[in-house]
């Protein structure tokens, strides 16, 4: 048993303003889970950090199932889920990343990096990127680059897949940063991910074309997706593919401690999520849904409210709290690395993801930008919408959000 007092300058975090500190510690070179080293935490309130630890071939394990919190790490460890190790340290990695694009979310040095890049010649399945998306897709590959598990990564910053590593057992499809347009208004945003293996069938073809392919394996062969919503708090949420787990970030420590175990979305909510504004543009299957359930005349007798933040990772977080669903009914977010962890996410949950017709995880992607109509959210509210057939606006009059 150690026992350190939490008065001690050693037990109080780094100030992140300092010039010369960062916020988190810099990250272990780490390729396999022996030198995984996972931070102290605390323990009880009663002025001592009380950490029980016993190292085994370099790893620091600490008990810490007195307080009934652990960590990411912790649950997907060994002692937790098992999910293995090689997967482990890729979450590590993806976490570390995640905890530097929080901190520099929140800087306030940032506001010069939320404006859009000035020309460019940005494909029109792609949005036009800013410095900020482009130092937090910087951050991920890094990162994924120095887990040496990963083959491939796909993410909206690039116009095609980058070829990593031969050797990495996994792919990963990212959103390096959702809603980047909302940071000079302080709106949150966030990261999506999603994890495949890798295609070993495909490792005798050439990188571009084998990276290309590993990119676009339909949703149903996720094996991890999740989420990092940067807002009044950070929260990873992130699914194994037995339930959805979320995890708040302890700035006194550095870590994600478990404070949303085994999510469960309403089976009916009573909030929609949309922008109210383009309604005259919409099908009219979807504007009679829409004005059913805010009048109360839906399958559910209650009148239900609109909740709209325009920050993908935002809204489907509240939704996922509370029940309802969030929506994009024209072919605007994409199928690769929007539409596919977070319908994985949600349906782990027990809700539903569609495009108004079909079920998200069962579309087969033809290019890595594929756009889509997107429904995410409770089971019977997605069930009840797409009961009106005619969903998903085809019309796009050109708008420039």
């Amino acid at each position: 048993m150690q026992i350190q007092s939490l008065t001690s300058p050693s037990s109080f975090p780094t100030p992140f303003f300092h010039s010369t500190t960062t916020l988190f510690p810099p990250r272990p070179h780490c390729h396999s889970p022996s030198n995984l080293v996972f931070r102290q935490r605390m323990a009880s309130g009663s002025g001592f950090r009380v950490v029980r630890s016993e190292k085994v071939n370099s790893l620091t394990v600490l008990d810490d199932d007195e307080n009934g919190f652990p960590t990411l790490m912790d649950y997907a460890g060994k002692g937790g889920l098992n999910v293995g190790d090689d997967l482990v340290v890729l979450l590590y990695h993806i976490q570390y990343a995640c905890k530097r694009i929080a901190s520099l979310v929140a800087s306030p040095f940032n506001s010069s990096l939320g404006k859009q890049v000035a020309g460019g010649n940005i494909g029109s399945d792609r949005d036009a990127p800013k410095p900020l998306d482009i130092v937090s897709n910087e951050i991920i590959l890094s990162s994924l680059r120095h887990s040496g598990k990963v083959a491939v990564m796909a993410s909206e910053e690039d116009d095609s897949p980058i070829w990593i590593n031969a050797d990495g057992p996994f792919v990963v499809v990212t959103d390096p940063l959702d809603g980047s347009r909302n940071i000079d208004a302080s709106i949150p945003t966030g990261t999506i991910f999603g994890i495949y293996r890798r295609l070993v069938e495909l490792d005798h073809l050439p990188e571009e074309e084998k990276a290309q392919l590993n990119s676009l394996q339909s949703g149903s062969r996720l094996i991890t997706a999740g989420y990092v919503l940067y807002s009044s708090a950070t929260v990873f949420c992130v699914s194994f593919g037995s339930g959805t787990h979320a995890f708040t970030l302890d700035h006194s420590t550095g870590d994600f401690i478990l404070t949303h175990p085994n999510m469960k979305i309403p089976s009916r909510g009573q909030i929609y999520s949309v922008n109210d504004a383009r309604y005259f543009d919409w099908p009219e299957g979807l504007r009679k849904y829409i004005d059913s359930v805010r009048q109360g005349k839906g399958k559910y007798p209650k009148k239900y409210s609109a909740r709209y933040v325009c920050s993908l990772v935002a809204d489907f977080h509240r939704t996922l709290l509370y029940g309802g669903v969030a929506m994009n009914p024209r072919d605007h977010l994409r199928l690769v690395y929007e539409a596919n962890p977070l319908s994985f996410l949600v349906e782990q949950a027990g809700g539903k993801g569609s495009d108004g017709k079909s079920r998200i995880l069962s579309i087969q992607p033809v290019k890595l930008h594929q756009r889509l109509p997107l429904f995410l959210g409770s089971s019977e509210d997605i069930e009840e919408l797409e009961s009106y057939g005619d969903v998903q606006q085809k019309v796009n009059p050109g708008y420039e959000v």
